[in-house]
């Protein structure tokens, strides 16, 4: 490819970036406060979060994006650039997904640790921010690293807007050479970097944030010293 071949696809690369990180923010904004206000005690808030979970983990995010970007300025009389019409469809569509993940997560955790937070007078949201969230949200970095990768992959959707992210410039390119077995090696291979970079990102977030919950297993120990551990009672004496 020549340079000038070379620079769109750069920039497609840096718009696919762009509108990954915003509609990513969006969709964590979204996740969590639709994830928790699943388990709000108040069943209107329940219904309502529940309600917008099913409307938008139920549709297509390429109808979401055609509908954004075409039904709405008609509607309301105003138009999104493809950039913010984009984030605002992928966003709210994946965050519907993550929302699950998010009440999944917060269900989890032992109800034990809720009722010490009773017991000890915490208000709701000081119950969240210092009992859940701390132990739900380590848990859920595996399930949002998947997310996010399907996210990245969702991007390519908005090239029906005709913007200039990774898969429209690719298939520009594939135009202006009339080839496609290389052009679309090329973009799996950059889509496949893309998403690798993000999973080893996501993991040592998930090693970082682990760290201060309980302790990792030792590392060292023979056999034997762990068959010796396992026989220990709770009370401190070994089974004979």
């Amino acid at each position: 490819m020549t340079s000038g071949l070379w620079e769109l696809v750069l920039k497609g690369i840096w718009t696919t970036v762009q509108l990954l990180v915003f509609s990513s923010l969006l969709a964590a904004a979204v996740s969590f406060v639709v994830g928790v206000a699943r388990t709000h005690r108040l069943w209107i808030v329940r219904f309502l979060a529940g309600l917008y979970t099913e409307v938008f983990r139920g549709t297509s995010a390429l109808v979401m994006i055609f509908w954004v970007f075409f039904v709405l300025p008609p509607a309301f009389g105003w138009q999104l650039v493809p950039m913010w019409a984009g984030t605002l469809a992928l966003g709210l569509t994946y965050g519907a997904y993550g929302s699950e993940i998010v009440r999944g997560a917060l269900k989890a955790v032992d109800p034990a640790q809720q009722e010490g937070g009773i017991a000890l007078s915490f208000t709701p949201w000081q119950r969240l921010r210092l009992i859940l969230l701390p132990q739900a949200v380590p848990e859920m970095i595996p399930p949002f690293s998947n997310l996010l990768i399907e996210l990245l992959k969702g991007t390519a959707l908005v090239s029906v807007m005709g913007m200039g992210d990774l898969a429209f410039s690719g298939n520009l390119v594939r135009l202006a050479l009339q080839e496609s077995a290389g052009i679309y090696t090329y973009l799996l291979l950059i889509y496949f970097v893309i998403a690798f970079l993000l999973t080893r990102l996501m993991r040592g977030l998930e090693k970082k944030l682990k760290a201060g919950v309980g302790k990792e297993p030792q590392r060292g120990l023979d056999t034997e010293t762990e068959l010796k551990r396992g026989r220990t009672t709770p009370v401190g004496g070994r089974v004979a």
